[in-house]
Parts: C-alpha cells; structure tokens; sequence
C-alpha cells in the first residue's frame, strides 16, 4: 500500500503520483551549496492522478505557467539550506493549490437592475446632459 501526502482534513494524495528531484540550489549555504542538492523539484502530473475530473481542471487552471505542455505540474523549492526543508516546502505548496483547486465555484446568478434603479439611471444620464447644455453661453451667429 503507498502512503498519502495529506492536503486536507478529507482528501490526500498517492506518494506514488508525486516524483520529486533534488538539484543543487544556489544562494545563502557557503560550501556547502556546491556540493549537496538541496533544491527540490517536485512534479504532478495532473492528468494521470487520482484526483476527481473537476478538481484536475481546476487545477490546471490554477497552475498556470507551472504546467508543462505534457500536463505536468512542476514545483520548485529552494527557499530553504536543507533537501528535506525545501521538500516539505514543495509538498505544502502542492497542497495548498490542491485544496484551492478541490472548492467548486460559486455558481452566478444572473440579475438585472430593478425598475427604479433604472429610472435613477436615466434621470441622473438627463440631469447630466442638462448641466453640460448649459455650458458654453450662447452662440451669437458665428460658425
């Protein structure tokens, strides 16, 4: 049985669907940076994970500039000095688009102005045009 990586208090996600990478990072960490890869790349492939229909588009939508071509979501972590901070970090990201995904949105109701709110409209657009009538001065036979 593979493990889950827990994005909330309902849904999870297979350890098997996630494949991380760990690269060298750049940044603060002296020596060490050129010799440990501590920078995590983490990738989803959102087509092919367990996730509801509508969650998977959502979350394509979400992701953005972070989607491959293939439909791989790619997250980079290297925030932090060490491989299992940035791979923590990677994961709660994941998780956290994940759960924005998982809220359906709200549905739009269409409305219309009501009947007085109209005639407001219209009364305000006349006093408007009156005003700007009233400009100028009058005209005295040149054009």
């Amino acid at each position: 049985m593979s493990t889950l990586i827990p994005i909330g208090r309902i849904q999870a996600l297979l350890e098997r669907e996630v494949e991380e990478r760990f690269v060298r990072a750049s940044g603060p960490g002296g020596q060490n940076v050129n010799k440990v890869a501590t920078a995590v790349e983490l990738r989803f492939d959102v087509a092919a994970s367990s996730l509801p229909e509508g969650v998977k588009t959502r979350l394509r939508t979400l992701a953005g500039g972070r989607l491959t071509a293939g439909g791989v979501l790619v997250i980079d972590s290297r925030e932090h000095r060490t491989q299992a901070q940035n791979r923590q970090a990677a994961r709660a990201r994941l998780a956290a688009l994940v759960q924005q995904a998982a809220v359906p949105p709200k549905p739009r109701r269409p409305t219309k102005p009501s009947r007085a709110a109209r005639e407001r409209r219209l009364l305000a657009k006349k006093l408007r045009g009156t005003v700007k009538g009233l400009r100028g001065g009058p005209r005295g036979g040149q054009d």
